[in-house]
């Protein structure tokens, strides 16, 4: 099964080229990190926290690896519809605009997790993070 991941909303500058990728979830956020000069990303593990208390790690992780912009999976139903997960994600991605002050781009992420699961994906968050970074990334010239 392959992730319904439609090319990125906005053009994506040419001097983006490093991307700090997020699978959003309520408890558990998985984490990816990738270029556009390989096009490949690595999973950066899970962080494991809920509401604000998440953006701390979040920070440890922008200032470690300072990437020119984010990107975000946000989950549709399978017909793409939006649901309550989809909103969470979607006021997720808004607020990593305004603390990091960084270019946020949003991607379709159905089935990302369920990808890294058949994968057999030990950490699926970072996994499917990962997933929805590399198709970001082969979506943009």
């Amino acid at each position: 099964m392959t992730s319904a991941v439609a090319p990125a909303v906005d053009p994506v500058p040419p001097h983006l080229q490093s991307f700090l990728a997020f699978d959003y979830g309520q408890k558990r956020t998985g984490v990816a990190v990738g270029n556009r000069f390989t096009r490949t990303a690595t999973p950066q593990g899970t962080i494991n926290a809920e509401g604000d208390a998440r953006f701390i790690p979040i920070a440890a992780r922008v200032k470690e690896w300072q990437p020119d912009a984010i990107v975000v999976g946000v989950p549709f139903h399978p017909d793409g519809a939006a649901h309550d997960n989809t909103r969470r994600a979607q006021k997720f991605a808004r607020q990593l605009r305004g603390r990091f002050n960084l270019p946020v781009f949003e991607v379709d992420e159905r089935y990302s997790t369920t990808e890294a699961l058949e994968m057999g994906a030990k950490d699926a968050d970072a996994a499917a993070a990962c997933i929805i970074l590399e198709q970001f990334l082969r979506s943009i010239p």
